[in-house]
């Protein structure tokens, strides 16, 4: 049995083709081959924080020294379309730049949104799902 691209990191993200996704705080550190895997199941390059359309999610990345997690994400809900998902990519504890999950657990109600699960994607960074609460409209 051969292995299937239902397992890979992005899947796990809930990536689909055709999705838009807006990549922040890419940076030398950063996992090129989540970045590779994202862009092949989406079928598309990631986009940047020029783009200045609706995207389907966020992908963040973000270390300890990058300032203030709750500025930084609000500024990434700035694109994200109802419903969206930011996900938070943080170099795993123990690894340089690494963010107290007690900092995203606090920040992330602050910015607005909801911590709703962690995925493992790579070996040096975690990806926390922050999602914006359901408006009723």
């Amino acid at each position: 049995m051969g292995s299937t691209a239902a397992a890979g990191p992005a899947d796990r993200l809930g990536f689909k083709p055709g999705m838009v996704i807006q990549e922040l705080g890419w940076d030398g550190d950063t996992d090129d081959e989540l970045r590779v895997a994202i862009e092949n199941t989406v079928d598309a390059d990631m986009v940047d924080s020029e783009y200045g359309n609706d995207v389907d999610a966020v992908v963040l990345w973000w270390r300890d020294d990058d300032g203030d997690l709750v500025d930084g994400l609000v500024d990434a809900l700035t694109d994200l379309v109802g419903g969206g998902a930011i996900w938070l990519l943080t170099p795993k504890v123990g690894r340089a730049g690494s963010v107290d999950p007690a900092e995203i657990a606090e920040a992330a109600p602050l910015a607005g949104l909801s911590q709703t699960t962690t995925a493992a994607v790579s070996k040096d960074w975690a990806a926390t799902r922050l999602v914006a609460p359901k408006t009723v409209g």
